[in-house]
């Protein structure tokens, strides 16, 4: 097969201008190709990134924890969803980040960009501002709110999503709490900074928290078999929350 033959500054031209979408479908055209796209931090990765994502996002320490140029894009396409946020809820310029306004009297949410049925994932949540009274990470369905008025606990406020409330440490679902997490006797609470691991398994059907690497445990069972986004509920004015998907969990 020619395809098979051509040098790599040829394929990397080649690869450059196509869409993301197509060098899926050129990994399964050759070995050769296969190959080439494999290596996740080769020139045509790098360009697609370059091309994409804002250089403040490249620039900082904002995806330390994903150090290719492939991994760096599979994060950008996972991340907030600036069409499915709150009114009072903005994504900012390197597109991983949320900015909440301060608009008093309401809770405000946002959902990442794609659901997830299948696999195990793995993303990182960290506030950048104040907590508030509610600060809440976890997933919800197309279905959840994602604004309402007052200050509660949006995310797990109904049958639609689940969350860890970082300021009492409690779970949240259908509107209760399910007790106190992570369940060891006087948790530390969350400091601003603080990258939290989000671990959903859709083949268990479970979700867990992860913090300084340490794991946390199982935080829900059960979770239903339909597309369950990234999600995150915040009070605060002026509050900033950034998400970077990581890919499956370190342990397989």
């Amino acid at each position: 097969m020619a395809a098979a033959k051509l040098p790599p500054a040829v394929l990397e031209v080649l690869f450059s201008y196509l869409d993301i979408s197509d060098l899926r479908n050129c990994s399964l055209v050759c070995k050769n190709w296969y190959r080439y796209l494999n290596d996740e931090n080769n020139d045509v990765w790098r360009f697609h990134c370059v091309r994409k994502l804002a250089e403040e996002a490249l620039k900082s320490d904002l995806l330390k924890n994903v150090p290719t140029y492939k991994s760096k894009l599979r994060a950008f396409y996972h991340a907030w969803n600036p069409d499915d946020c709150s009114k009072n809820i903005y994504v900012k310029a390197n597109g991983f980040t949320v900015h909440r306004n301060p608009v008093a009297q309401s809770t405000d949410g946002a959902r990442g960009k794609i659901g997830f049925k299948s696999g195990r994932h793995c993303w990182e949540v960290w506030w950048e501002g104040p907590l508030g009274t509610v600060a809440v990470i976890g997933l919800a369905t197309k279905d959840s709110p994602i604004q309402c008025h007052g200050y509660v606990g949006l995310l797990g406020s109904n049958d639609q999503s689940w969350g860890w409330n970082l300021v009492d440490n409690h779970l949240l679902h259908n509107g209760d709490s399910q007790g106190n997490y992570p369940t060891v006797n006087n948790a530390p609470k969350y400091q601003v900074g603080e990258r939290i691991r989000v671990i959903l398994d859709c083949e268990d059907n479970t979700l867990a928290f992860e913090k300084n690497y340490e794991f946390l445990g199982v935080a829900f069972r059960g979770l239903p078999n339909t597309p369950l986004y990234p999600s995150v509920s915040a009070v605060y004015g002026n509050t900033e929350i950034s998400m970077v998907y990581l890919g499956p969990p370190l342990d397989g």
